[in-house]
């Protein structure tokens, strides 16, 4: 099962590397390629897979129930660390809140376990994308800011998540044109994404200390645990039960460098989070598919 898992992981692998060759030799903007697979690629996956998915409202509210418990799980204990150490809560939490169920969660499920996996991790991811964009801001900018719900509301992500759930469950028709255009598009995203991700590994430095440790441990093993119990608490079983345990346990998400970066903190820490979480991920990942089956 860890070596079947570990090749599952060998394209993302190839692309990451891809990337991270790439902007090694030449001058690729991070931010460019980001801000295209979040507002165009990503939105139009979003929406295509929330619209086409088969997976009903009361699933939905399960998944909703599981990552609110794993991020206010990873919030208090964040908390309660950084009381107990002085650090920066704004700094220290976003990476070890935020896991990477977009860029490298998606096309992981989807080598894994094809559309149907796939499509229950982009629920999954954009309820997650949407507390980046509400709580995750709340939490850089210190509280409830105009500068805050301005930027929630220039977020298309958090639109195409808004959009997709309602056309999906208020019935609302589409051609079918228009549906496959849409599926031809968001194909794109997972490999632009897990490249895009090489990319910006290639251009973070690691800080270490003891408390890039304590992240790993938060970000590895609570947050697989909180998902462990969410799953048991909702009686979450089968292909869905593997799928949150895996998102749960997944490495930093970019984002949490990239929220702290545009409100002017300190995102050092963000940096060498994802950085190392993301190259461990390569053997934590296999490790979760292994205990997700016992």
């Amino acid at each position: 099962m860890i070596i079947d898992s570990f090749l599952i992981l060998l394209p993302l692998i190839f692309l990451a590397l891809g990337g991270y060759l790439l902007s090694s030799f030449y001058s690729l903007s991070e931010d460019t390629l980001i801000r295209i697979v979040t507002d165009f690629f990503m939105p139009v996956l979003i929406f295509y897979s929330l619209y086409t998915s088969e997976i009903n409202l009361v699933k939905t509210m399960k998944l909703l129930g599981v990552v609110s418990f794993v991020l206010a799980s990873l919030f208090v204990v964040c908390f309660v660390y950084c009381r107990l150490f002085k650090l920066d809560f704004k700094a220290f939490s976003p990476p070890i809140l935020f896991m990477n169920s977009g860029f490298l969660g998606i096309p992981l499920m989807k080598l894994w376990g094809g559309f149907a996996a796939m499509n229950y991790i982009v629920i999954y991811d954009q309820i997650q994308t949407f507390y980046i964009f509400t709580l995750g801001i709340i939490i850089v900018t210190g509280g409830f800011t105009l500068v805050g719900i301005r930027e929630m509301g220039k977020s298309v992500l958090l639109w195409s998540i808004v959009a997709g759930f309602l056309f999906k469950h208020l019935g609302i028709p589409l051609p079918e044109t228009l549906i496959q255009t849409l599926g031809y598009c968001g194909t794109g995203a997972p490999a632009l994404a897990t490249f895009a991700l090489g990319c910006s590994l290639g251009k973070r430095k690691v800080v270490a200390d003891v408390h890039l440790l304590s992240g790993l441990v938060f970000r590895f093993v609570f947050g697989f645990f909180a998902g462990l119990i969410a799953t048991w608490a909702l009686n979450i079983t089968g292909v869905e039960r593997t799928v949150v345990l895996v998102a749960s346990s997944l490495p930093s998400a970019v984002f949490s460098v990239v929220l702290p970066l545009r409100y002017g903190i300190n995102a050092g820490f963000a940096g060498s989070l994802i950085l190392i979480s993301s190259i461990l991920s390569v053997f934590v990942i296999p490790m979760v598919f292994y205990l997700s089956s016992l």
